[in-house]
Protein backbone atom coordinates (compact mmCIF):
# COMPACT_ATOMS: atom_id res chain seq x y z
CA UNK A 1 0.00 0.00 0.00
CA UNK A 2 0.86 3.10 -1.06
CA UNK A 3 1.49 5.52 2.52
CA UNK A 4 -0.04 8.87 3.01
CA UNK A 5 4.04 10.37 3.21
CA UNK A 6 4.66 8.99 -0.11
CA UNK A 7 1.61 10.34 -1.52
CA UNK A 8 1.81 13.72 0.01
CA UNK A 9 5.36 14.00 -1.34
CA UNK A 10 4.40 13.48 -4.95
CA UNK A 11 1.46 15.58 -4.53
CA UNK A 12 3.92 18.79 -3.86
CA UNK A 13 6.23 17.35 -6.53
CA UNK A 14 9.24 16.15 -4.16
CA UNK A 15 11.12 13.48 -4.32
CA UNK A 16 12.15 10.94 -1.84
CA UNK A 17 15.99 11.17 -1.12
CA UNK A 18 17.91 8.07 -0.38
CA UNK A 19 19.06 8.12 3.51
CA UNK A 20 22.44 9.30 3.79
CA UNK A 21 22.23 11.42 0.81
CA UNK A 22 23.27 15.62 1.52
CA UNK A 23 21.04 16.89 -0.34
CA UNK A 24 20.15 20.44 -1.14
CA UNK A 25 18.17 23.49 0.59
CA UNK A 26 16.27 25.11 -1.95
CA UNK A 27 17.98 28.32 -0.99
CA UNK A 28 21.28 26.27 -2.50
CA UNK A 29 22.46 25.19 0.87
CA UNK A 30 23.59 22.34 1.68
CA UNK A 31 21.82 20.48 4.61
CA UNK A 32 22.49 17.45 6.70
CA UNK A 33 21.54 13.81 6.05
CA UNK A 34 18.55 11.75 8.15
CA UNK A 35 21.79 9.90 9.30
CA UNK A 36 23.83 12.96 10.87
CA UNK A 37 20.70 14.45 12.21
CA UNK A 38 20.38 10.69 13.89
CA UNK A 39 23.73 11.30 15.32
CA UNK A 40 22.82 14.68 16.72
CA UNK A 41 20.11 13.76 18.24
CA UNK A 42 21.85 10.61 19.82
CA UNK A 43 24.64 12.49 20.83
CA UNK A 44 22.79 15.34 22.97
CA UNK A 45 20.01 13.05 24.36
CA UNK A 46 21.18 9.86 26.22
CA UNK A 47 18.25 8.36 26.36
CA UNK A 48 17.66 7.81 22.57
CA UNK A 49 20.49 5.08 21.04
CA UNK A 50 21.68 5.81 17.70
CA UNK A 51 20.67 2.42 16.50
CA UNK A 52 17.26 3.56 17.65
CA UNK A 53 16.98 6.64 15.89
CA UNK A 54 19.14 5.05 12.47
CA UNK A 55 16.46 1.90 12.77
CA UNK A 56 13.57 3.86 13.17
CA UNK A 57 13.00 4.62 9.15
CA UNK A 58 12.08 8.52 9.66
CA UNK A 59 11.49 9.91 6.18
CA UNK A 60 13.49 13.18 4.70
CA UNK A 61 10.21 15.22 3.81
CA UNK A 62 12.88 17.98 1.99
CA UNK A 63 11.26 20.27 4.55
CA UNK A 64 14.50 21.86 6.98
CA UNK A 65 14.72 24.22 10.10
CA UNK A 66 16.42 27.57 9.70
CA UNK A 67 19.67 25.74 10.07
CA UNK A 68 18.89 23.28 7.28
CA UNK A 69 18.46 20.31 9.73
CA UNK A 70 15.61 17.85 8.26
CA UNK A 71 12.16 17.81 10.09
CA UNK A 72 11.75 13.68 10.30
CA UNK A 73 8.79 12.13 10.46
CA UNK A 74 7.48 8.48 10.57
CA UNK A 75 4.59 7.23 9.60
CA UNK A 76 2.12 4.22 10.83
CA UNK A 77 -0.43 3.51 7.84
CA UNK A 78 -2.85 1.74 7.51
CA UNK A 79 -2.57 -2.13 6.68
CA UNK A 80 -4.10 -4.24 4.32
CA UNK A 81 -7.79 -5.20 4.55
CA UNK A 82 -8.23 -2.70 7.55
CA UNK A 83 -9.69 0.99 7.51
CA UNK A 84 -8.05 3.03 10.57
CA UNK A 85 -10.17 4.21 12.87
CA UNK A 86 -8.67 7.34 12.97
CA UNK A 87 -5.48 9.87 12.07
CA UNK A 88 -3.48 10.47 15.01
CA UNK A 89 -0.47 13.24 14.70
CA UNK A 90 2.31 12.55 17.35
CA UNK A 91 4.29 15.82 17.82
CA UNK A 92 7.76 16.29 20.19
CA UNK A 93 10.23 18.88 20.84
CA UNK A 94 8.27 21.98 19.78
CA UNK A 95 10.72 23.81 22.68
CA UNK A 96 14.32 22.40 22.59
CA UNK A 97 15.17 22.04 25.93
CA UNK A 98 12.33 20.04 26.41
CA UNK A 99 14.27 16.93 26.33
CA UNK A 100 11.94 14.60 27.42
CA UNK A 101 9.22 15.86 25.07
CA UNK A 102 11.57 14.54 22.47
CA UNK A 103 13.14 10.90 24.25
CA UNK A 104 9.56 9.87 24.97
CA UNK A 105 8.22 10.03 21.65
CA UNK A 106 11.24 8.07 20.47
CA UNK A 107 9.95 4.71 23.03
CA UNK A 108 6.52 5.02 21.88
CA UNK A 109 7.53 4.77 18.10
CA UNK A 110 9.34 1.70 20.07
CA UNK A 111 6.16 0.04 21.14
CA UNK A 112 4.32 0.97 17.92
CA UNK A 113 7.33 -0.73 16.29
CA UNK A 114 6.01 -4.20 17.80
CA UNK A 115 2.40 -3.61 18.27
CA UNK A 116 1.28 -1.59 14.76
CA UNK A 117 -1.93 -3.06 14.57
CA UNK A 118 -3.71 -0.90 11.98
CA UNK A 119 -6.31 0.57 14.24
CA UNK A 120 -5.14 3.96 14.00
CA UNK A 121 -3.21 5.20 10.99
CA UNK A 122 -0.47 7.27 12.79
CA UNK A 123 2.97 10.28 11.65
CA UNK A 124 5.12 10.84 14.70
CA UNK A 125 7.15 13.90 14.30
CA UNK A 126 9.33 13.86 17.34
CA UNK A 127 11.42 16.65 17.31
CA UNK A 128 10.00 19.97 15.56
CA UNK A 129 12.92 22.25 17.28
CA UNK A 130 16.37 20.28 16.26
CA UNK A 131 18.00 23.59 16.39
CA UNK A 132 16.85 24.44 19.62
CA UNK A 133 18.24 21.57 20.69
CA UNK A 134 21.59 20.93 18.96
CA UNK A 135 22.54 24.25 20.44
CA UNK A 136 25.72 23.25 23.50
CA UNK A 137 22.73 25.30 25.54
CA UNK A 138 19.70 23.63 24.05
CA UNK A 139 17.26 26.71 24.19
CA UNK A 140 13.31 27.01 23.88
CA UNK A 141 13.36 28.94 20.84
CA UNK A 142 14.76 28.23 17.50
CA UNK A 143 17.67 29.06 15.30
CA UNK A 144 16.55 32.87 15.51
CA UNK A 145 14.98 33.12 18.65
CA UNK A 146 11.28 32.46 18.20
CA UNK A 147 9.01 30.23 20.18
CA UNK A 148 7.36 27.89 17.87
CA UNK A 149 4.56 27.47 20.21
CA UNK A 150 3.58 30.99 19.71
CA UNK A 151 4.20 31.07 15.93
CA UNK A 152 1.06 29.48 14.24
CA UNK A 153 -1.66 30.97 12.26
CA UNK A 154 -4.53 32.83 13.90
CA UNK A 155 -7.24 35.68 12.79
CA UNK A 156 -6.06 37.26 15.80
CA UNK A 157 -2.56 36.68 16.24
CA UNK A 158 -0.94 39.71 16.32
CA UNK A 159 -3.80 41.73 17.49
CA UNK A 160 -3.97 39.15 20.93
CA UNK A 161 -0.87 36.86 20.79
CA UNK A 162 1.77 39.00 19.77
CA UNK A 163 0.33 42.20 21.57
CA UNK A 164 0.27 39.66 24.60
CA UNK A 165 3.87 39.23 24.53
CA UNK A 166 4.69 42.55 24.92
CA UNK A 167 2.20 43.56 27.56
CA UNK A 168 2.12 40.31 29.51
CA UNK A 169 5.83 39.10 29.54
CA UNK A 170 7.39 42.64 28.87
CA UNK A 171 8.82 41.04 25.51
CA UNK A 172 10.50 38.47 27.21
CA UNK A 173 12.72 36.50 24.59
CA UNK A 174 11.91 32.72 25.02
CA UNK A 175 8.17 33.82 24.07
CA UNK A 176 9.22 35.80 21.08
CA UNK A 177 6.70 34.70 18.63
CA UNK A 178 8.40 36.00 15.53
CA UNK A 179 7.80 38.87 13.11
CA UNK A 180 4.39 37.49 11.91
CA UNK A 181 2.45 34.57 12.31
CA UNK A 182 3.74 31.44 10.45
CA UNK A 183 7.32 32.98 9.96
CA UNK A 184 9.48 30.20 10.64
CA UNK A 185 10.00 27.40 8.53
CA UNK A 186 9.34 24.66 11.25
CA UNK A 187 6.12 25.73 11.80
CA UNK A 188 5.08 26.27 8.37
CA UNK A 189 5.47 22.24 7.90
CA UNK A 190 3.64 21.48 10.87
CA UNK A 191 1.02 23.72 9.33
CA UNK A 192 1.46 22.07 5.94
CA UNK A 193 1.31 18.09 7.22
CA UNK A 194 -1.96 19.00 9.65
CA UNK A 195 -3.78 20.56 6.64
CA UNK A 196 -2.67 17.16 4.62
CA UNK A 197 -2.80 14.80 6.72
CA UNK A 198 -5.75 15.94 8.70
CA UNK A 199 -5.58 14.65 11.80
CA UNK A 200 -8.07 13.57 14.01
CA UNK A 201 -6.40 14.34 16.95
CA UNK A 202 -2.97 15.61 17.66
CA UNK A 203 -0.90 15.19 20.80
CA UNK A 204 1.82 17.31 21.61
CA UNK A 205 4.69 16.32 24.27
CA UNK A 206 6.30 19.26 26.32
CA UNK A 207 7.09 20.05 30.21
CA UNK A 208 7.74 20.12 32.71
CA UNK A 209 3.86 21.53 34.11
CA UNK A 210 3.36 17.91 34.91
CA UNK A 211 -0.45 17.93 33.74
CA UNK A 212 -2.49 17.69 30.64
CA UNK A 213 -4.03 20.13 28.34
CA UNK A 214 -6.83 20.11 26.45
CA UNK A 215 -8.02 21.95 23.40
CA UNK A 216 -10.93 22.02 20.82
CA UNK A 217 -14.01 19.87 20.68
CA UNK A 218 -14.76 16.55 22.44
CA UNK A 219 -13.98 14.97 26.02
CA UNK A 220 -10.75 15.60 27.46
CA UNK A 221 -9.18 12.73 29.48
CA UNK A 222 -9.05 13.15 33.16
CA UNK A 223 -5.51 12.10 32.94
CA UNK A 224 -2.60 10.69 31.29
CA UNK A 225 -0.83 8.28 33.88
CA UNK A 226 -0.27 10.07 36.94
CA UNK A 227 -0.97 13.49 34.84
CA UNK A 228 -4.03 14.84 35.81
CA UNK A 229 -5.93 16.79 33.33
CA UNK A 230 -5.74 20.93 33.96
CA UNK A 231 -6.73 23.29 31.43
CA UNK A 232 -5.07 26.34 30.81
CA UNK A 233 -6.51 28.32 28.09
CA UNK A 234 -5.21 29.25 25.28
CA UNK A 235 -4.38 32.33 23.02
CA UNK A 236 -3.61 32.84 19.38
CA UNK A 237 -0.06 31.81 17.98
CA UNK A 238 0.10 28.10 20.08
CA UNK A 239 -0.79 24.63 18.47
CA UNK A 240 -4.19 23.88 20.42
CA UNK A 241 -5.44 27.39 19.48
CA UNK A 242 -4.41 26.55 15.85
CA UNK A 243 -5.59 23.16 15.77
CA UNK A 244 -8.18 22.74 18.37
CA UNK A 245 -9.75 25.90 17.93
CA UNK A 246 -9.21 26.90 14.50
CA UNK A 247 -9.41 23.49 12.81
CA UNK A 248 -11.78 21.96 15.16
CA UNK A 249 -9.14 18.89 15.74
CA UNK A 250 -8.51 17.59 19.36
CA UNK A 251 -5.41 18.69 20.54
CA UNK A 252 -4.25 16.85 23.76
CA UNK A 253 -1.08 18.40 25.24
CA UNK A 254 0.82 16.62 27.93
CA UNK A 255 3.19 18.32 29.61
CA UNK A 256 5.78 15.98 31.18
CA UNK A 257 7.15 16.40 34.55
CA UNK A 258 10.78 17.23 34.35
CA UNK A 259 12.65 18.20 30.71
CA UNK A 260 15.67 16.37 31.98
CA UNK A 261 14.64 13.16 33.08
CA UNK A 262 12.36 10.96 31.51
CA UNK A 263 9.06 8.98 33.51
CA UNK A 264 10.57 5.47 34.19
CA UNK A 265 9.05 2.51 32.03
CA UNK A 266 5.92 2.07 33.95
CA UNK A 267 4.66 5.29 33.49
CA UNK A 268 5.84 5.58 29.95
CA UNK A 269 3.70 2.20 29.50
CA UNK A 270 0.93 3.89 31.13
CA UNK A 271 0.05 6.91 29.33
CA UNK A 272 0.71 5.31 26.38
CA UNK A 273 -2.15 2.88 27.55
CA UNK A 274 -4.54 5.59 28.14
CA UNK A 275 -3.75 7.65 25.14
CA UNK A 276 -4.54 4.83 23.33
CA UNK A 277 -7.52 4.41 25.07
CA UNK A 278 -9.03 8.07 25.31
CA UNK A 279 -8.35 7.65 21.34
CA UNK A 280 -10.63 4.76 20.88
CA UNK A 281 -13.16 5.78 22.87
CA UNK A 282 -13.52 9.60 21.54
CA UNK A 283 -11.72 9.30 18.25
CA UNK A 284 -13.12 10.48 15.62
CA UNK A 285 -15.13 13.26 17.49
CA UNK A 286 -18.18 12.85 14.95
CA UNK A 287 -18.18 9.14 15.30
CA UNK A 288 -21.49 7.68 17.64
CA UNK A 289 -20.17 6.63 20.96
CA UNK A 290 -21.83 2.98 20.77
CA UNK A 291 -19.52 2.19 17.52
CA UNK A 292 -16.49 3.46 19.35
CA UNK A 293 -16.66 1.36 22.75
CA UNK A 294 -17.38 -1.78 20.72
CA UNK A 295 -13.56 -2.16 19.91
CA UNK A 296 -12.67 -5.72 21.28
CA UNK A 297 -10.55 -4.89 24.08
CA UNK A 298 -8.65 -8.01 23.98
CA UNK A 299 -7.42 -7.20 20.28
CA UNK A 300 -6.45 -3.75 21.72
CA UNK A 301 -4.33 -5.52 24.93
CA UNK A 302 -2.80 -7.93 22.49
CA UNK A 303 -1.90 -5.26 20.05
CA UNK A 304 -1.44 -2.13 21.46
CA UNK A 305 -0.23 -3.38 25.00
CA UNK A 306 1.60 -6.69 24.21
CA UNK A 307 -0.29 -8.24 26.95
Amino acid sequence: MRNFLFKFWVFLGLTILPAGFINAHPTGRAVISVEEACVAISSKLASVRLADCLEADFIDPERYSNNDIPLLVKEYPPLEQRIPQSRVLVVGGIHGDEYSSVSIVFRWMEILDVHHSGLFHWIFMPLLNPDGLFLDKSTRTNARGVDLNRNFPAPLWREIGYQRWKDYTRENPRYYPGPHAMSEPETAFLVELIRNFRPDAIISLHSPLNLVDFDGPGRPPSSIGSLGLRRLGNFPGTLGNFAGIELGIPVMTIELASSGRMPDSAEISAMWRDIVRWLIHNTPTEKDSFQLQAIDDKELKKEFFGK
